[in-house]
Formats: C-alpha cells, structure tokens, sequence
C-alpha cells in the first residue's frame, strides 16, 4: 500500500482552494479552504445535492440559507456565500481557528464561574438575535460552539444543523433531534415544540456543563435518560452559587410555557454580571442572488472542481494541517488533550506505517476498512454515540517523513480520546522508536 504523497492533486472549487475535512456528518461535510484571491482562510460545508432533492429539502434549505446569509452578529459564524456544482452544494462559512468550547471543558475539568458566565451571556446573545430572526438551532452543545483566536465564542450551524426539520401548521416542530443529553423534554414527547424555549433549556443544559465539568443528565440507558430528562431530576454541585444554581433551575423548568425566557434572563441578577450586549452594525442591502442560482435548474452559475497537480506538499496545505497555524505544532507527536483529530510524524515506509496501524486497531476492537493511502476503522461495539469511526491517512512531507492523521468521524469525543486514542497512541510510539533504532 502506498502513501498518499505530496498530494497528486489539489482541489479547486471556484475561487476556492480545499484542504484537510476538519468535520463530518450524515449529510455534509467541512473542509479548510482559502480564498485564492483575498489569502483569506474560510471553512465550507458541502452537501450531497440528491440526498438534499431525495428528502424534500431544496425549499427549507433555501430558506434556511438566506436567512443565515443576512445574520451578521459577532457570536454567530458568518455564511458568506453559496455555490454548487451538478452533485454538491457548498456553504462558504467563517473559519473559527480557536477550537471548540468543548476542548476546554475537557481539558479543564470545569470553567470558574467568571468566566463560565462570560461564555453563556455570549451564547444568549447569539440565540437571541438569531431568534428574533426566526432561526433556531436545535442542536446546541459544546462541540458547536467554537472560539476565535480572541476567546470570543461562535455558534456554528446556526440554523443549518437541523435544516431538515419543518414547522407544521400548529407553528411547532415535531422532529426529534438534537444530541439527547442537550435536549428539552418537550422535543422528546413528540407532541410538538417551540423552537425558541428547547434552544433556552439547550443553553442551560451548557451552562451546567461549563461550571460543573459534566452533564446534568447522564445515563447510559436512553429511558433512564429520557425519565430524568423529564423531571429535570438532578443534582447540583455544592460549588455552584446561589445565583447560578437559581438561574439554572429557572432555564431547567421541564413545562415550557413556565420556562424562562430570553428576556428575562437578560434581566437576571447573576447573568447581568460583567454584562457586556453585543455591539454591531447590521449590513444592509444583502446580496441573494447566488442562493437563487443555487437553487434554480439553470446550469449557468454551477461551478466545477477542479483538480490541479502541485509541485510539492505547499505552505498552505502544511498549514492547513496545523491546529493553530504554528508550523512547529505540526510535529507534535500529539496534539491537545481532548480532539476529533490527532497526528504524529514517522520515519518508516508509508507500507509499513498502514499495516502498523492495521495490526494496533484490530485488537482494540476496530474493523479495517483499506483504500488506497486512506484507511476507515469502525469499532465493533456501541458506544454513547453510536458505533466509534475513525478515518486514517499517511502525507509523505518531505523524503523519508510521514504526517498520518486521525480523524473521529462518528461516535462520542471522549471515548474516541479514552478508548481508541491513548492506547493507540502508546504502541504507535513504541514501533516508532523501535524502527528508529532499526535503522
């Protein structure tokens, strides 16, 4: 098996140059990009445009897109264009290089209430302002809440997350979703919810988990969970403030029509602390054009990848592979504490790297899944999340040295750190010293 080399191409999408996937779901994907004629660094989620025309989705995703398009607030991550080719659609979105607010909750332990506090009156500003646009998020956690390289929280797919959800005519939404742990109860009875109050109780469910470290609902068995969910039955660490500990009991109500609101809770004694609204300036004259050409039968506006072949494995594409753009950081030989990803460098044949890592997985309980320089694992056993993926692929960087990269594709975070990356990692480590000593 051969590695992927100095990649044979690099993929061009209209004005953009595609890099490392940095996320993955069921029905997109997202991937680092850079803007070849600004230099300027973007994020783009790509969709697969039959199962969009398969389930029904053109008009709400439409809609969705538009109104994401004209929301321009400092705490939400900017939608800059749209474009497709004849199989895909691609959403330009503001790349967030800090990571995500997940990182330091899993890093950390738990936040200080200080600073807790100032990430949560971030968050209610984002799903306030969104709200009063008409656009919910249905599926707000840690892992989508990201930070700038300034600590100022984003909410990422704000309105995009769930766009497949539609609001009868009662004016409620009658599709589960969201991550179980986060969601409210009322979206787990099927009786139809409002958007604006399971967003609140989603935002209290992080408020929790920023100061207390971890989830107030938490059972393995999804009944027990759905049960306690119910009765908002939990308990809170006696660290917690009288204030906090009120707040949350307030935003944690399991009826939704006695819930807090937004506006009461920006009228909160302890959320008013350090307070600071979010100050900007709303763009006018919005252009809606591309997402009309987008979604109309026109083949006029459709753009097409195209691959181009580098002389060597560029700056940008080394880059684009370092978690924060320190080129010294790529040689790590781990990198963070809690990630979906992780790389470190080898100086043996690309072969023997991929049967290596075939010969450390299978006994960890992974099935193998080989393709060319690319390599699928998929645990056997189900976890909180489902079945733990991980996807592997080796980067010749320069003559007798290999990048591989790991990538957690589907399954809990924190089992993909726990029970894939620590034990992988040491026998890695340990065949890597081994085949130094070798030659």
């Amino acid at each position: 098996m051969s590695s992927r080399k100095t990649p044979a191409t690099r993929t061009r999408v209209g004005k953009y140059e595609l890099g490392k996937t940095v996320g993955e779901g069921s029905f997109a994907k997202v991937k680092f990009a850079k803007n070849v004629e600004t230099g300027d660094n973007v994020a783009i989620k790509i969709l697969d445009r039959d199962q969009v025309l398969r389930h029904k989705m053109v008009e709400h995703l439409k809609r969705e897109i538009s109104t994401m398009k004209l929301i321009k607030h400092p705490n939400v991550v900017k939608l800059f264009e749209v474009m497709a080719s004849k199989s895909k659609i691609y959403i330009i979105l503001e790349f967030v290089g800090g990571g995500e607010l997940f990182d330091q909750i899993a890093k950390n332990g738990r936040l200080k209430e200080d600073e807790a506090r100032k990430y949560f009156q971030q968050l209610i500003n984002a799903v306030d302002y969104c709200h009063s646009r008409g656009v919910y998020h249905r599926d707000l956690k840690p892992e989508n809440l990201l930070l700038d390289s300034y600590g100022v929280l984003k909410v990422s797919d704000f309105g995009l997350s769930a766009f497949a959800q539609q609001v009868r005519e009662d004016g409620l939404l009658h599709t589960a979703c969201g991550t179980p742990n986060y969601v409210a109860p009322e979206v787990l009875h099927d009786k139809g919810y409002d958007g604006t109050a399971s967003d609140i109780w989603s935002c209290g469910v992080i408020l929790f988990v920023l100061m207390a470290g971890y989830l107030p609902f938490d059972e393995p068995n999804l009944i027990a969970l759905y049960r306690k969910i119910s009765k908002a039955e939990f308990m809170y660490p006696p660290y917690f403030s009288p204030g906090a500990t009120k707040l949350i009991k307030c935003i944690l109500d399991p009826n939704p029509l006695t819930r807090i609101t937004i506006p009461e809770i920006l009228e909160n004694e302890w959320f008013k602390k350090g307070y600071k609204p979010a100050y900007f300036e709303e763009e006018q004259n919005v252009n809606l054009d591309d997402v009309d050409a987008v979604f109309n039968d026109s083949e006029e506006h459709l753009v097409t990848e195209r691959k181009e072949r580098p002389v060597s494995m560029n700056a940008f594409e080394l880059i684009s592979r370092s978690p924060s753009f320190n080129l010294e950081n790529l040689f790590e030989k781990q990198t963070g504490l809690v990630k979906r990803e992780t790389r470190f460098t080898s100086q043996s044949p690309a072969n023997e790297i991929m049967s290596k890592i075939e010969e450390t997985a299978k006994p960890l309980g992974f099935n193998v899944h080989k393709r060319n320089y690319k390599m699928k694992l998929q645990g056997d056993k189900t976890g909180r999340k489902g079945h733990l993926s991980v996807a592997t692929e080796v980067f010749e960087v320069a003559p007798s040295l290999h990048m591989v990269e790991l990538r957690k594709t589907g399954g809990d975070t924190l089992e993909f750190h726990k029970a894939f990356l620590q034990k992988f990692l040491i026998r890695i480590k340990r065949y890597n010293v081994e085949h130094r000593r070798k030659y």
